[in-house]
């Protein structure tokens, strides 16, 4: 699962860590509570090479008539990507890069209060998710949407979730994009142990009209 995120990477130093052009029109950054439906950084491959553009979080298939014709679709499952009828042919041709710093989960009590962390990696670098994306509507209306491809949590994302974003190495990033041949699959596993770290931050995320770096600070209690 991965519902929430943060971005703070400026756009030049995106478009150059990932090789890519950028559009002109993207995202204001720093965000430091992207939510669904939230226009999002996406590294996708072409003729032409790469380009940095802003998709809809949130899959739209072919079939939607409107924007919420069915579920909102912000994660798929690794497992069944290759299955499902909304994802099958994005998984096959149109896979992407999506930009983050760090990303949120979630813990309850017993009493259920939802307690949120901060996850982010340990060296500091920014995250690329594996996406995959859908051009969605006719004409004025039309736009690109895109879905973070999850995993089972490894070990040490297993004690706050059961669930994670598939995560990519730089040196997967091509494989992951169509750049390098077929064998894209054999990145569908839980990361390394060591590569995250996560720290409890403020309830105040709980909203998702919070903003502010102090969204991310770890939680002195």
């Amino acid at each position: 699962m991965c519902g929430r995120f943060a971005v703070t990477l400026p756009n030049d130093a995106m478009a150059q860590l990932f090789s890519a052009r950028p559009a002109n029109a993207l995202p204001t950054v720093p965000n430091f509570n992207v939510c669904p439906t939230n226009q999002v950084h996406v590294v996708r491959g072409g003729d032409s090479g790469r380009r940095l553009d802003a998709l809809r979080w949130g899959f739209l298939p072919h079939w939607y008539k409107t924007q919420t014709a069915g579920p909102l679709l912000i994660n798929a499952r690794a497992e069944t990507l290759a299955e499902k009828p909304a994802f099958r042919d994005a998984c096959r041709s149109r896979r992407c890069l999506i930009v983050a710093t760090g990303f949120y989960e979630w813990t309850k009590t017993d009493e259920g209060t939802r307690l949120p962390w901060y996850i982010h990696r340990r060296d500091g670098a920014p995250i690329a998710f594996a996406g995959i994306w859908q051009d969605w509507g006719v004409d004025e209306n039309r736009q690109g949407t895109c879905a973070i491809v999850t995993t089972t949590a490894n070990e040490n994302l297993g004690t706050i979730h059961h669930r994670m974003p598939l995560i990519l190495e730089p040196e997967h990033w091509s494989l992951w994009l169509g750049e390098a041949g077929k064998g894209a699959a054999r990145l569908m596993q839980p990361g390394a142990e060591d590569v995250l770290t996560f720290h409890r931050v403020d309830p105040v995320v709980n909203s998702n009209r919070a903003s502010g770096p102090d969204l991310i600070k770890p939680l002195h209690e």
